[in-house]
């Protein structure tokens, strides 16, 4: 049986990692959790999982291969992909996978499609009754407004444009940034919802975590809370179709008006997903579970409320 998993562009996934070996090791004993670098001797994560595997920038053409080879040669049945990039190429190679045994976590292309450009993702969150950030006019601008890239990850090239003088024209011609509404931190709180959508693209757990402190784009200090952002998405989002395995919605909450602003949605594993685990939200548990048991998951709610996170920096010595 293929019961190994891998967790590619693993890099710095450490937590995650362990958490699939702990979750595999309780149901499969034997089965391995593998990860692939393009450098694995300087991956942390490299340290801590059953074996690890170097390969090519996951655009480059060769990659495909490479990864089906690896796959093949250490009885892998599921990958984890944990990076923006790779995704919408891993979508393109879910059939193709699948034909081998293997299971590739990752939604289907369309839906990806959405999530990596922000303008499809507005639109998407609207046509499903979740309000976004009202869309400005660069050239007949209100401050203070806010402008961010249809496809940036990791918190980069982002933007709080307060007044005129800081509408440089590299920021006015920069043809990938968006123009939008700026949503207070001061008055709303920052969500990042952790959602689990099983084989029949149905939700079956929803873990929101208040973005508390950020560091590089990732959540640095957090807090889970069941509040309304559960049952709102539940009903909004309780069918996506081609979505499975882990997502990642970040909005804007108001306590006092329950206003809530959809942001973006990242269809993987998030940075923060730590979390959530901790609190009782098992994803890895239900992959296995669905995927490699052919068992049936019901949607439920059950994980801590008000569990803190707050991370500190470690290290690997070798």
């Amino acid at each position: 049986m293929s019961n190994n998993i891998l967790v590619t562009s693993a890099g710095k996934r450490v937590a995650l990692t362990r958490y699939f070996k702990e979750t595999l090791s309780r149901f499969i004993p034997d089965a391995k959790v593998f990860i692939t670098d393009m450098n694995p001797e300087m991956a942390p994560v490299s340290y801590v999982c059953d074996g690890s595997f170097k390969v090519p920038r996951v655009t480059a053409p060769e990659y495909p291969d490479v990864l089906l080879q690896i796959c093949r040669d250490n009885k892998i049945g599921m990958i984890i992909p944990t990076i923006d990039t790779e995704l919408l190429v891993l979508a393109d190679l879910k059939e193709k996978f699948a034909e081998a045994g293997i299971h590739i976590m990752v939604s289907e292309r369309p839906f990806v499609e959405v999530c990596r450009d922000k303008r499809n993702t507005g639109a998407f969150f609207e046509s499903h009754g979740i309000r976004v950030p009202q869309e400005i006019d660069k050239f007949n601008p209100v401050f203070p407004m806010f402008a961010k890239p249809y496809d940036g990850s990791l918190s980069t090239n982002l933007h709080h444009i307060k007044s005129e003088d800081d509408l440089t024209p590299e920021i006015l011609h920069d043809s990938k940034l968006m123009f939008m509404e700026y949503i207070d931190k001061k008055v709303y709180k920052e969500f990042t919802v952790d959602m689990y959508y099983g084989k029949d693209n149905k939700v079956k757990c929803i873990v929101p975590r208040e973005r508390i402190e950020i560091r590089a784009g990732e959540i640095n200090k957090g807090r889970t809370v069941k509040n309304e952002i559960v049952a709102l998405l539940k009903d909004r989002l309780g069918y996506l179709k081609g979505c499975v395995g882990c997502i990642c919605v970040q909005l804007f909450y108001h306590p006092e008006t329950k206003d809530i602003v959809g942001i973006e949605i990242n269809p993987r594993f998030g940075g923060g997903f730590p979390l959530s685990y901790m609190a009782g939200g098992n994803f890895p548990e239900l992959l296995i579970r669905e995927y490699f048991l052919d068992e049936q998951v019901e949607y439920f709610d059950n994980w801590k409320d008000g569990m803190l996170m707050l991370r500190f920096d470690d290290a690997i010595f070798v």
